[in-house]
C-alpha cells in the first residue's frame, strides 16, 4: 500500500474529514504573573457548544511588536482525570511533567489546553474512565472515534496559537508525554502549521497491545486500521515535518522490541523523502515512563533548532 492510500483510509477509520468550525470566540478568564512568564487563562470553541479551556503562557517581553516561536503541550492521562492542562502549566500535578512553564521560560509561547474528559472538561453525570469511555462510544456509533475528536480540539489549538498576535504564526511546535505523545503523532500528519513535533514516552502498537492485553487510552485506538497498518505506520505519516521521539527501555506501555521495529519503519520514511535528518529517537536505558533529564535536553535542543535556529 502506497503511502497517500493508507492515509486515506486512516482519514476514513478516523471519521473523515475535520469540516469548518467556526470563530474561536476567544473568552479571556483571568491573568497570573510568575517569574518569568504571564499566564492567561481562556476559553475557545473547538465545535458549536463545546468550549475548550486552556491556558496561554507568555514569557517576559514577549509582545506583538516582539513576538515568539510557540509550542502546544498536550498533557498526559495516567488516570488523573482531575488535572489536564493545570499540569504542564506547573499548577498542578507532579513537577517532572511541568513542562509548559519550562518552556515559557526558555523563551516559547506555550498553550496548554484541556482534553476532553480531563479537568474541566469532564461530566457532571459521569466520572472519570466512564465518562471517557462513553466518549469513545458515542463517537465510534458516529462513525469516528475519540482520535478523531482529539485531532478537531489540536487543530483548534493551532487555530488559537494563529490567531494571537504575539506568535510567530510559521515557528509552531507540539510537544505531549505518554497520552500527550499519542496526541502528538495523530495530530502530526493533519497540520502542516506545526514545524517541529516531540513525542515522550508513548508508541503502542497494536501487536504489542494484542499480545500482552494492554489497557491503553482511548485516543491509540483507531477503529479498522489495523487492517492497513500500525501506529509506526501513522507515525510515518508526520514525515517530512521533523520529529523526535523519546523512550524509556522499561517503559511497559511501549514493549521496546515493538519501539525499535517501529523506528526503522519511521526512519525509512524520512529517509525516502530525502530529509533523514529530519527525523530522531532517543531510547534511554534503565528508564521507564518517565520525562528525564536527558529527554528533556533533547526536546528542548529539538524546538530550539527548528524553531529558534532557523530564524
Amino acid at each position: 500500500m502506497t503511502r497517500n492510500d493508507f492515509r486515506d483510509k486512516l482519514l476514513g477509520c478516523l471519521g473523515g474529514e475535520w469540516l469548518p468550525t467556526g470563530d474561536l470566540n476567544v473568552r479571556s478568564r483571568q491573568i497570573m504573573e510568575r517569574d518569568g512568564f504571564t499566564i492567561e487563562s481562556v476559553y475557545y470553541d473547538a465545535e458549536a457548544n463545546d468550549f475548550v479551556p486552556a491556558f496561554v503562557l507568555i514569557p517576559e517581553g514577549v509582545s506583538a511588536t516582539n513576538p515568539a516561536p510557540a509550542v502546544a503541550v498536550w498533557h498526559q492521562h495516567a488516570g488523573q482525570y482531575h488535572l489536564g492542562k493545570s499540569e504542564p502549566v506547573g499548577l498542578n500535578g507532579n513537577p517532572m511533567h511541568h513542562t509548559g512553564s519550562a518552556l515559557a521560560r526558555a523563551g516559547y509561547i506555550v498553550l496548554c489546553p484541556d482534553a476532553v474528559c480531563f479537568e474541566e472538561r469532564q461530566s457532571e453525570r459521569l466520572s472519570g474512565r466512564q465518562y471517557e469511555e462513553f466518549e469513545f462510544l458515542r463517537y465510534t456509533v458516529e462513525g469516528k472515534c475519540l482520535a478523531w475528536k482529539n485531532i478537531l480540539d489540536m487543530k483548534r489549538a493551532i487555530d488559537f496559537l494563529v490567531s494571537r498576535p504575539e506568535v510567530l504564526a510559521d515557528k509552531i511546535g507540539c510537544y505531549g508525554h505518554s497520552m500527550g505523545s499519542t496526541h502528538t503523532w495523530l495530530i502530526g500528519p493533519w497540520e502542516d502549521r506545526l514545524k517541529c513535533l516531540v513525542a515522550n514516552c508513548c508508541l503502542p502498537t497494536y501487536t504489542a497491545i494484542q499480545r500482552q492485553y494492554m489497557l491503553h487510552c482511548f485516543p491509540n485506538f483507531i477503529p479498522g486500521i489495523q487492517q492497513y497498518g500500525d501506529t509506526p505506520n501513522i507515525v510515518a505519516l508526520i514525515a517530512p515535518k521533523p520529529l523526535h521521539m523519546n523512550f524509556g527501555e522499561l517503559d511497559g506501555g511501549s514493549p521496546i522490541e515493538d519501539v525499535r521495529e517501529g523506528m526503522k519503519i519511521i526512519t525509512e520514511a524520512y529517509t525516502n523523502m530525502g530529509v533523514a535528518q529530519n527525523f530522531s529517537y532517543y531510547i534511554e536505558n534503565g528508564s521507564g515512563h518517565v520525562l528525564s533529564e536527558k529527554m528533556w535536553k533533547k526536546t528542548i535542543q529539538w524546538f530550539d533548532k527548528y524553531l529558534k535556529d532557523a530564524r
